[in-house]
């Protein structure tokens, strides 16, 4: 089910089936997901579903008491959550890649903080990175704040969302991307995929780098299709770093990589 915190505001969400039908039809990459409450079926509701599956749109039926945390205003049981900058379609981000000063893409892989996931766009933006790659199911809401710690950043980094991250990574790969996973693994400790030391990698472009989530990592089948993981080495003993300070070092290690060939 759905969970919202005192960030969702009436700027990130959007009531009604007319306008949300609207927007399906004109502009459905402003959307992150559409939320229909059970119950009296009507003919706008069941033609938003059509379109969402049309569009693989994610939406949600909620039972009564949940739609309304969600919104509690007159609205016919249709809400939709919006992502205010749009998402790009998928072709015209794999294009724009190469364009970018850094073309490194960076996929987050059930990442769930949107503070994390907004302080690396603010990173990868100022660093030149071409954008993000989001799961279409179960990634991190890009709300008020995600943007704030991004500060503007999010307003301008293409955001992409895919249906599964690793059929993702399988396309990037035939296109000749190198592929890379962070890890917590030290290197030389862990089978294939090959472990690097982040701080001596030769690293090449065009890349995506795959951050996990706070507390599992990447997912089995995301780190098999990897190239490479990426180790950061700490000198002195100590349980790990956020994902966004890891994601920053790593970013930065690209960027440094970048410059040298330049």
């Amino acid at each position: 089910m759905a969970q919202f915190g005192k960030e969702e505001t009436a700027t990130t969400l959007l009531p009604g089936a007319k306008a949300v039908l609207e927007l399906l039809r004109g502009h459905p990459e402003r959307m992150d997901e559409v939320y229909l409450r059970k119950g009296r079926r009507t003919k706008e509701k069941d033609e938003i579903a059509d379109l969402c599956r049309a569009a693989g749109q994610r939406f949600s039926l909620l039972e009564a008491p949940a739609f309304a945390r969600l919104y509690a205003g007159p609205c016919g049981g249709v809400v939709a959550r919006l992502f205010a900058a749009g998402f790009v379609p998928l072709e015209e981000f794999l294009d724009s890649v190469m364009d970018a000063p850094l073309p490194l893409a960076l996929m987050l892989d059930q990442v769930k903080t949107p503070g994390n996931a907004g302080t690396m766009a603010r990173t990868l933006y100022a660093l030149g990175g071409a954008g993000l790659i989001l799961p279409r199911h179960n990634g991190v809401y890009l709300g008020s704040e995600a943007a704030k710690a991004a500060s503007g950043a999010l307003e301008k980094l293409p955001v992409t969302k895919v249906r599964n991250l690793g059929q993702y990574l399988d396309r990037a790969l035939d296109l000749g991307f190198n592929i890379y996973g962070a890890s917590s693994v030290p290197a030389g400790d862990a089978p294939a995929p090959q472990v690097l030391n982040a701080m001596r990698a030769e690293l090449r472009f065009p890349a995506v780098l795959v951050m996990g989530s706070e507390d599992a990592g990447l997912r089995a089948g995301l780190e098999k299709r990897c190239n490479y993981l990426l180790h950061i080495p700490m000198p002195r003993p100590f349980d790990s770093l956020n994902v966004a300070q890891a994601a920053a070092i790593l970013i930065s290690r690209f960027a440094a990589c970048r410059e040298k060939k330049d």
